[in-house]
């Protein structure tokens, strides 16, 4: 689809480290994009590129059935509030949440790691 040679063409990008909110659903408001999750994940795994799991409670993308997808492709993650005000910071208990869902663990999740072993992982 269109919109899956877009995000392939920015992981390819030497700028991107990161895709935010990769399927693009707003819960009860817009469905996924209509994407190759599978040639998205190839690629990312491929240029090292991280997925977002967005703990906005509108959001939540990556769902756990897409993590654990990443997961078993060895793409890395990182768990992100989404905040626009300070009080949103506790969006990130739904993030792990998430990423627990998806069986996600401590080494798939950049923002788990050391900070020197989360910046050699940018691009």
């Amino acid at each position: 689809t269109q919109m899956t040679e877009r995000m392939i063409k920015a992981m390819r990008n030497s700028n991107v480290d990161i895709i935010s909110h990769p399927t693009g659903r707003l819960i009860n408001k817009r469905d996924e994009y209509q994407i190759d999750f599978d040639a998205i994940l190839k690629v990312a795994k491929e240029t090292g590129t991280i997925m977002e799991i967005n703990s906005s409670p509108s959001r939540l993308d990556l769902n756990d059935q897409n993590i654990r997808r990443a997961k078993a492709a060895g793409v890395k993650m990182v768990i992100n509030t989404d905040s626009h005000q300070k009080d949103q910071m506790r969006f990130i208990e739904f993030g792990i949440a998430q990423a627990r869902r998806g069986w996600a663990e401590k080494d798939d999740i950049i923002n788990c790691w050391p900070l020197e072993k989360l910046l050699k992982a940018m691009k």
